[in-house]
């Protein structure tokens, strides 16, 4: 009798790969990946940390821990670039249209990264875990963005021998 292997749904497999790609995040706090998607293609990725070729918080510390400012506020004072801002500006930087496409994240967006889905004209977001600001929600619900929130993916791979 062969052991039946259940392949992850699309959702969950584009949600895992925000876990390989937050491996690369500079911050202190929490470790963010992005991936969008339209039509089951990868179009860019991002993760969460300094701008390019600047320090990082890895090198010079968080001034938000310093501060002790809790997660979710005074966004202004991080040094960081959000996961998700970091694959919008990655689409921006490749003249990769993203219109119409779908944005997996560990994280679900504050209201910054939200606005820019919002403008980026992205459909769906997908993540599984809630990031401490809630505002995003009525502005998707008004712009039409649909906001899916599932189960942690099991991370596990399934070898056929």
């Amino acid at each position: 009798m062969t052991e039946k292997i259940v392949r992850p749904s699309w959702d969950e497999y584009f949600l895992k790969l925000t876990f390989l790609v937050a491996e690369r995040s500079t911050c202190r706090r929490h470790n963010v990946g992005a991936v969008i998607v339209r039509n089951k293609h990868i179009l860019t990725t991002g993760y969460n940390g300094a701008p390019s070729g600047c320090k990082d918080c890895l090198e010079l510390g968080c001034l938000r821990e310093e501060l002790k400012i809790v997660s979710g506020e005074r966004h202004e004072l991080c040094r960081g670039v959000h996961a998700e801002q970091n694959a919008i500006i990655q689409a921006s930087v490749h003249g990769i249209d993203i219109s119409g496409a779908t944005i997996y994240c560990t994280h679900s967006p504050c209201l910054i990264c939200a606005k820019m889905v919002v403008n980026s004209k992205i459909k769906r977001f997908v993540t599984y875990k809630d990031y401490p600001d809630e505002n995003f929600k009525n502005l998707f619900r008004e712009a039409g963005v649909e906001f899916i929130q599932i189960e942690m993916p099991k991370m596990e791979i399934f070898i056929k021998l």
